[in-house]
């Protein structure tokens, strides 16, 4: 068990090692430069070129490329993920205050997602090829088929025409600060988000369930008398989970990603709108500062459940 979560942490050690590479090198090749941006705002007196220059080289990026590099690796083993260009503020200082709204919204997606998903997944396995699972499974195709942005506006339009209502989207407060209103900006969003994610571990889930339902162990537990809620609880759905935590793991980057959009046509100060700013401002230091923290909390979640894996199965500490 100890061996395969160190074997597990390294291997994710290289992934950070290759994601804080790619992001450094993808951001300064793209087209477009800050500097140029601000140049004429911040300094009209100068030539373009001269005031380009002055610019490029209050913010570090006249250095040469493997300067900027180490200084950027160095920078993250102290915590210091540098200072936007914009604000000028720390990214660490604005990552923390938008953090909270992101990290309650994907956990709200993923709480209706399995809420919706298990049940659902579970009678349309058991009662396979009936008029309930056609049902079921007529529900989750269609949400899969329908992006979440578009159920979004879907229920804002819905909302304000038939129930005269809308989400605030301004002053936003902390769950604990004030929960009714706190609710009122998330409720849709994670609604919109977790429908079609659920559709997509409820798929799963039921062919999981199927092939478990027909292995020799669970047709022991029939044959034994046992009821139908202790096979299925107790024998097929721990089994069939293995799998289906794994495509939850993998849900969870769909559901960062998702959340830009979302966080966006919902006014919600988190994350997925701060990025969207920096990445039109070509706010360097943020972008990278974000896809770091995203990528890191997505690798900590994998390394979770690879020692759920051992939890729920005992072989894989001996793979």
């Amino acid at each position: 068990m100890q061996q395969y979560i160190v074997r597990r942490a390294l291997l994710n050690v290289l992934v950070i090692f290759m994601v804080i590479t790619m992001v450094f090198l993808a951001l300064r090749v793209t087209p477009g430069d800050f500097a140029v941006r601000q140049a004429g705002s911040q300094l009209p007196g100068h030539s373009a070129e001269e005031a380009t220059e002055i610019v490029r080289h209050d913010l570090g990026l006249d250095k040469p490329m493997p300067k900027q590099y180490w200084e950027f690796v160095s920078g993250l083993f102290r915590g210091d993920l540098g200072d936007s260009f914009v604000s000028k503020q720390p990214v660490m200082q604005e990552l923390k205050e938008r953090l909270a709204p992101s990290i309650e919204l994907a956990i709200l997606q993923i709480v209706i997602a399995i809420m919706v998903a298990v049940p659902i997944g579970i009678i349309s396995a058991i009662r396979q090829d009936t008029w309930l699972d056609y049902i079921l499974r007529l529900f989750a195709i269609f949400w899969l088929a329908v992006p979440s942005f578009f159920v979004g506006v879907l229920l804002l339009y819905s909302l304000a025409r038939w129930a005269h209502w809308s989400p605030p989207i301004t002053n936003y407060k902390g769950f604990f600060d004030d929960p009714l209103l706190n609710m009122q900006a998330m409720v849709l969003p994670a609604v919109a988000g977790g429908l079609a994610t659920g559709a997509i571990i409820m798929r799963f889930l039921r062919s999981q369930m199927l092939e478990v339902l027909r292995q020799d162990y669970v047709r022991t537990a029939w044959s034994k008398g046992l009821g139908e809620r202790a096979v299925i609880l107790r024998h097929a759905l721990k089994n069939a989970l293995i799998p289906v935590l794994t495509v939850i793991s993998l849900l969870l980057a769909i559901v960062a990603s998702g959340n830009v959009v979302l966080e966006t046509l919902f006014q919600l100060p988190g994350i997925g709108f701060y990025v969207v700013n920096a990445i039109q401002q070509h706010d360097y230091p943020v972008v990278q500062g974000v896809v770091l923290v995203v990528a890191a909390g997505l690798v900590f979640v994998n390394l979770l459940v690879d020692m759920t894996y051992a939890w729920l199965d005992p072989r894989i500490r001996y793979g």
